[in-house]
């Protein structure tokens, strides 16, 4: 068995003691969690050196820093250029804070920085220069300790194609100096404590989520014809920041017309026209945790019979998947149901075949041997979502091998179906594909250019599932009904032309 599948339900078992995981009226991460999750780490290694690497200050003049997510789940730190060392000697750890002494004129540039002497008091953790840091390491590694490292980079999907971080050079020169020296990442022991979210965490993303809930509330009550897909985005994530968010949690997706159907489309400079249907991903991070929710709308307040009919199917879906969770309840059956909600309804529609029905894919989608379901052409993702955290896509407990849902796990849901106009005519022809096309082509023509995705944050706790992201309208009468209140003035003044009636 792998070191990190191992070592990982030591470090759990070891976290769950140190009591990480709080009582429901917890309501932040404090600097005891931050040792909790250090002391798990230190439990589940013999002895070793672990060595993670903080975010190094932006250089292109400025974009805003933002800590690295595994560096600040151990240490609550939101500093540049730090670096973490703890080291385990038999049952004895200690833990070091390196840290750049800035210069008064280089404070007046970035600001102030926590001095070494005072990050003891700040962070618990003792400080030293980091001009120490080259040192300490060389005696470490003479030492013969096995070094244990936390990646650092910014999402963990881009874990196996790095190598250019600070860490990774690191790694790499160690290894060129010391080549006895054992080395292992822990990014899935960190990732497994990550998924777990304790009720401080929960309450963030509570804050979080609420807070894009006020920004897409507002974003309904501006959108009209006429507007800018820009305009709404600013008028997102000023609300966002006005509330006290960090920033943006991710690329903010304002999509109108066509652009609903291109799931990451972030251009957001297309002005809107009467009878299309306005796509908005977008929410807001608060300290540091991410929400993430989409609502689409129809950009004149009413939704068109077509677009009725697929925005239903996708909230039905939606529904379906949240009906099935609990504790200890399987992915697979929320995903089952949403699909059979969704094969009914685009069967209804004449929009596949059969409930059973394949049809060949283009170059790039990966299929089983027999053919994709015909649902798959609209529906191009799951009808779940993933988890939320730290990072927008956060570890999960249901990631893990059996997929069964736990309290702790924070999670979003979001059915989609999108008809991009091209679809068809991106198909291979093929006599399965000819056939399909012939009897599904006349119902494609009426919903071609719709694109309609609902996203919700969920938290799983002891007491049942709770809806993180409620206000923000997603039944076809609140939408609209939300849609004729009066609408404030726009960032900069005045309003889009209002067409409604």
């Amino acid at each position: 068995m792998p070191f990190c599948t191992r070592l990982a339900p030591v470090l759990l078992t070891a976290l769950l003691a140190l009591g990480a995981l709080p009582s429901p009226t917890r309501a932040q991460v404090t600097r005891s969690d931050y040792a909790a999750r250090r002391a798990a780490v230190a439990a589940g290694i013999d002895s070793g050196v672990v060595v993670a690497f903080g975010g190094v200050e932006p250089v292109t003049y400025w974009p805003t820093f933002f800590q690295l997510p595994g560096f600040y789940y151990l240490t609550g730190f939101g500093e540049t250029d730090a670096i973490f060392v703890l080291v385990k000697r038999d049952s004895a750890v200690t833990a070091t804070m390196f840290v750049p002494t800035r210069s008064p004129v280089q404070e007046r540039w970035i600001g102030a920085r926590t001095r070494v002497p005072d990050l003891l008091a700040k962070t618990g953790i003792p400080g030293e220069d980091i001009a120490q840091f080259p040192a300490v390491i060389d005696s470490l590694a003479r030492s013969g300790l096995p070094f244990y490292i936390v990646p650092d980079v910014d999402a963990r999907e881009n874990i196996a194609q790095d190598s250019l971080t600070r860490g990774s050079r690191f790694l790499s020169q160690l290894r060129a100096k010391h080549p006895w020296l054992a080395t292992r990442s822990l990014d899935s022991v960190v990732s497994r404590l990550r998924a777990r979210k304790s009720a401080g965490e929960i309450a963030l993303l509570r804050k979080a989520a609420q807070i894009s809930v006020r920004g897409h509330r507002e974003a309904m009550k501006a959108t009209a014809p006429g507007c800018g897909e820009n305009e709404i985005q600013a008028l997102l994530e000023g609300t966002f920041r006005r509330l006290g968010g960090d920033r943006p949690g991710y690329g903010s997706i304002v999509g109108s017309g066509l652009n609903a159907t291109v799931l990451h489309y972030m251009d957001d400079n297309r002005v809107m026209r009467d009878g299309e249907l306005l796509l908005i991903d977008a929410a807001g991070s608060f300290d540091h945790y991410s929400a993430d929710v989409t609502r689409t709308l129809p950009v004149n307040g009413r939704f068109t019979p077509e677009q009725r009919d697929i925005y239903q199917i996708v909230r039905d879906a939606q529904e379906a998947f949240v009906r099935q969770i609990k504790p200890g309840s399987n992915l697979s059956a929320s995903s089952d149901s949403g699909k059979a909600v969704v094969t009914k309804g685009l069967l209804r529609l004449r929009l596949i075949e059969s409930a059973g029905a394949t049809f060949d894919p283009p170059q790039g989608m990966q299929c089983p041997p027999s053919g994709c379901g015909q649902q798959s052409l609209y529906a191009l993702h799951g009808y779940g979502g993933h988890g939320i955290g730290l990072e927008v896509h956060d570890p999960a407990q249901y990631y893990e091998a059996a997929h069964r849902f736990q309290p702790g796990d924070v999670f979003t849901v979001e059915p989609g179906l999108y008809f991009s106009p091209d679809l068809l005519a991106s198909l291979p022809d093929t006599p399965r594909n000819q056939a399909m096309l012939a009897k599904v082509r006349p119902a494609f023509e009426k919903y071609k250019g719709i694109g309609v995705r609902i996203e919700d944050d969920y938290a799983l706790t002891g007491s049942g599932l709770e809806w993180l992201s409620t206000g923000a309208p997603r039944e076809i009468a609140d939408v609209e009904a939300l849609m004729r209140q009066r609408v404030p003035d726009l960032p900069g003044g005045g309003g889009c032309e209002r067409l409604r009636t």
